[in-house]
């Protein structure tokens, strides 16, 4: 359900003001939170458009049209930008929130995450399993390791063999949903091939991290 701000949400009558930044274009690699006001790689951010219907949309991809408004993929970030109605500052005039915006944010991630790690698996560029993702960190072949976040902290530890330091370890998803991915009841390790997937995989688990914080 999907419930429009409150009177107290809304922005102050002080910020009807525009912030002359907020009309800074969307080029280049940075963007500015409308919150914290701090300038930051995309990549760290998740981008919300406001809809025909003055509705806040999440992009997660960041390609829908309209002007974005953009915010530090970080939970307290997105529950200020609530409670202080920036989203109603930035698109001057009232809009429409969803009722509970990170909870919608952080499931977008999840499945934006699942899918990915699908085409991974597709693509021949993902394995999972002790044994057979063992074998892929033996030959080199990681740019990304990816384990279930209820799995036993010692379990994982065994398979990373003390060389966690050695490549990025992310715990975006729990074993069910891993193995929703590969046709398995549970998946507990993942290993991912260098490349283009496996840099989106990062970007996606630490944004959804931020975003639990």
């Amino acid at each position: 359900m999907e419930l429009p701000q409150r009177p107290e949400d809304q922005a102050d009558p002080g910020d009807d003001v525009p912030d002359a930044a907020d009309d800074e274009p969307e080029t280049g690699p940075l963007r500015r939170c409308a919150v914290t006001r701090e300038r930051l790689p995309k990549e760290q951010m998740i981008r919300l458009v406001i809809g025909p219907d003055r509705q806040v949309v999440p992009d997660i991809a960041a390609k829908l049209p309209g002007r974005g408004i953009w915010l530090s993929a970080r939970g307290d970030v997105i529950e200020t930008a609530c409670k202080r109605g920036a989203f109603a500052k930035a698109a001057r005039g009232q809009v429409t929130v969803p009722a509970d915006l990170g909870a919608a944010l952080g499931l977008a991630l999840t499945r934006r995450i699942a899918d990915t790690l699908g085409l991974a698996r597709r693509a021949g560029q993902a394995t999972f399993g002790f044994v057979k993702a063992r074998e892929w960190m033996a030959a080199g072949r990681v740019g990304l390791v990816v384990q279930a976040r209820d799995g036993s902290g010692e379990e994982r530890a065994r398979f990373l063999g003390g060389r966690g330091a050695e490549f990025p370890v992310v715990m975006p998803l729990d074993a069910a949903q891993l193995g929703a991915v590969f046709g398995r009841d549970h998946v507990v390790h993942v290993v991912v091939a260098p490349g283009r997937l496996a840099a989106m995989l990062r970007v996606e688990a630490e944004r959804l991290a931020g975003l639990a914080a």
